[in-house]
């Protein structure tokens, strides 16, 4: 594996450009509601110790997903590049568990020096039917996967979603990439101009009204009793002493504060965003989640 600026193609090198990771505590949740779905969609086993996904092209442009088990190299070079810094990211070959066509991920950059983009074509040295190249999931029209990156989107944006947040009523409002397109207004901010005023619920005890959040919530709370699936729930750090989950099940996904209201989106109502107030029930809620969370190491 080599980066990306050799100038000269090697057929036989990966030029990388860039790599996650897929993990129980961190893997990319458009993929799937948790870490063996997330496998599922790749054909791996959801080895507790994870996985790092190094994607890139081949010396004729092809793209490829090369799957290692040096969880540790592929972090480093994560947090190297978050942090503007240089790093060969070149796992040993003892490390790679296999080669997998195509890229799993929307990648937006391209090797230099080598053919664009494109999926491999077979390999006529190998027997059996070929491995179909992956491709990112569809975000085009709302549903899980948007659904998910929705939620992400919210964690990591959250002090800007929870200014649009009136403490004394339960609204809704358009989730980042909903179905109308609306991704934020000319100041960076997202368009709240679609929420509209809820019940003004406690929506911790109630749902707010809409029978979608009750049965998130129902089955979130349920999770105390039938731990879900790793990675089914996450947790990471949050300002102060509050700490960020991240949960999903089936059909909807949930972004809260330890300390705070959550949100909840759902499949059943496309683009919306949903509030629940924290009450009295939440927060017990969420102490529970965060108590049985993977978090990053």
């Amino acid at each position: 594996m080599t980066g990306t600026d050799d100038a000269v193609a090697d057929d036989d090198a990966l030029y990388v450009l860039t790599a996650v990771l897929l993990t129980p505590a961190q893997f990319p949740s458009v993929l799937g509601d948790d870490y063996p779905e997330a496998c599922a969609a790749l054909g791996l086993e959801p080895y507790a110790e994870g996985y790092g996904l190094v994607m890139g092209q081949d010396g004729d442009g092809a793209r490829w997903t090369v799957v290692v088990d040096d969880v540790s190299l592929v972090a480093v070079a994560i947090a190297s590049w978050d942090c503007g810094m240089e790093y060969d990211l070149s796992p040993d070959d003892r490390s790679v568990v296999c080669a997998l066509p195509g890229w799993p991920l929307a990648v937006a950059v391209a090797a230099p020096g080598v053919p664009a983009p494109h999926d491999p074509g077979p390999d006529p040295g190998v027997e059996g039917e070929p491995l179909a190249p992956l491709s990112p999931p569809d975000t085009d029209t709302w549903g899980p996967a948007q659904r998910r990156l929705g939620a992400d989107a919210i964690a990591s944006q959250w002090a800007v979603w929870r200014e649009q947040v009136d403490d004394e009523d339960t609204d809704s409002g358009t989730a980042p990439g909903g179905e109308d397109g609306a991704e934020g207004g000319g100041d960076g901010r997202p368009d709240a101009s679609r929420a509209e005023k809820g019940d003004g619920a406690d929506a911790s005890a109630t749902g707010g009204g809409h029978p979608g959040v009750r049965r998130a919530l129902a089955e979130a709370d349920a999770y105390r009793t039938s731990p879900p699936p790793p990675g089914r729930v996450r947790s990471s750090f949050a300002p102060g002493d509050a700490r960020m989950i991240r949960a999903d099940g089936p059909g909807w996904s949930m972004v809260a504060r330890t300390d705070d209201i959550a949100f909840l989106l759902l499949d059943e109502v496309p683009g919306e965003i949903m509030t629940v107030k924290r009450g009295t029930a939440l927060p017990e809620l969420l102490t529970a989640l965060d108590a049985m969370a993977v978090r990053p190491s």
